[in-house]
């Protein structure tokens, strides 16, 4: 890492104490998740892996840690009143959830274009939800006045020693699991998870190595510990930690306590988020899949050691989660779409369609084009969608409609 000086570990905002405070605070409110080996993914990345299901909480994130812990320490008056939050859409449903539940009314403003299964999910769990703002920046902004002028207390989703304290519950649950792990590594946004996991990981194992992970397109803690000033833009599948200005509070404790922070593509996090899905049977959203694509991006690094990985969240909309499988197993060459140049007659597609079927690809869906193509009137345009079992099939696929005589064009 680099920066400026490294706080003491003891001179930091948050301490050991405080995140043990936050567990006790949480017992019997808050899920303790399983923390689980993945021995399948251990496999493929060479790793010794092992999972925290936070996605399994009842909001599908670990943000209700933190949000409860703050909650708990409102005043009388200040619960009378009621809360207001700024959130993509976790820090949201956490503070909804648990206002609820202790009977504080919750007003929460989220960017426009937030994924509509979390608005939907934090108006269930009684909340107002007003969308304002094109960034999460702008979104707090409006909530903050807003706030100021009914007298609202704002919880803030990440820059908060009490808010910071609560997802650090997590590192304690993991250690006291499997306390001989070599690294942990954990999506950044505004840095609340890995700043509270970091404090309590590195003051009762000192040697342990805390690894942050950010989307590539939105590398807001990596610019301020690295002194870098890469760009932030564009829409990320990882929204959830598509921060663009991390914590003050947090940035001290990730420059003091983090080892390292690591970018990863969109490609890397739907490889890592199929994955999950695939072989854990488990949903997360892109954010929650951070971890894993770290792994997969640079499996060279963590092999041979023993990681645990943070599944942060799982709320992810069905139609994007429906893209994400779809355009994986497109690069896996599993789905593929065909284009044929053939002659309109009889027989033709049925030709086609014989050797497909020898070949044992399945047909998912054909077009049939006469009018807008650029053919001779007598030609048609013929693409077929197929499923083959791998890369390998798909090769086999085309060389036997080759053989048949059937020109074909792989399309995608």
């Amino acid at each position: 890492m680099t920066g400026n000086a490294k706080t003491p570990l003891d001179k930091l905002p948050v301490t050991l104490r405080d995140v043990e405070a936050a567990a006790a605070t949480l017992s019997g409110f808050v899920k303790r998740t399983n923390f689980d080996h993945s021995r399948t993914l251990s496999g493929i990345t060479g790793a010794e892996l092992w999972l925290k299901f936070e996605n399994l909480q009842f909001t599908a994130t670990f943000k209700e840690r933190g949000a409860l812990n703050r909650l708990s320490a409102l005043s009388a008056e200040q619960r009378k009143q009621g809360v207001i939050a700024a959130s993509a859409g976790n820090h949201a449903q956490g503070v909804a959830y648990h206002a609820a539940r202790l009977g504080i009314p919750s007003t929460i403003y989220v960017p426009v274009g937030t994924p509509t299964v979390k608005i939907e999910n934090t108006r269930r769990h009684g909340a107002t939800v007003i969308e304002g703002g094109v960034t999460l920046e702008e979104a707090a902004s409006l909530a903050k006045a807003y706030g100021a002028s009914r007298g609202l207390t704002y919880i803030h989703p990440y820059d908060d020693p009490l808010i910071i304290a609560g997802q650090g519950t997590i590192a304690l649950e993991i250690l006291s699991s499997v306390p001989d792990l070599d690294v942990l590594i954990v999506p950044i946004g505004g840095g609340g998870l890995i700043s509270g996991m970091a404090v309590a990981a590195k003051t009762l194992k000192p040697g342990i190595e805390i690894v942050g992970v950010q989307a590539a397109l939105y590398p807001s803690m990596y610019n301020v510990i690295k002194s870098q000033s890469l760009p932030m833009r564009g829409d990320t599948l990882a929204e959830g930690i598509a921060v663009k200005a991390p914590g003050v509070i947090t940035s001290e404790i990730v420059r003091a306590l983090v080892d390292d922070i690591v970018l990863v593509t969109e490609q890397d996090v739907e490889h890592a988020l199929s994955l999950l899905l695939n072989i854990e049977k488990s949903v997360t959203e892109g954010a929650g899949a951070a971890g894993l694509a770290a792994v997969l991006a640079d499996p060279d690094r963590f092999r041979g050691r023993k990681i645990g990985l943070v599944l942060s969240g799982g709320n992810i909309d069905p139609r994007l989660l429906s893209g994400v499988l779809t355009r994986q197993l497109a690069r896996e060459g599993r789905l593929s779409r065909l284009r044929f140049d053939i002659v309109d007659r009889p027989g033709q597609l049925a030709a086609v369609v014989a050797v497909l079927s020898n070949a044992g690809a399945n047909i998912v869906e054909v077009s049939h084009q006469r009018i807008f193509t650029d053919l001779p009137a007598k030609d048609v345009v013929l693409e077929v969608v197929i499923e083959s079992r791998d890369r390998a099939h798909l090769a086999s696929t085309i060389k036997a409609l080759k053989t048949a005589g059937i020109q074909v064009e792989v399309l995608g």
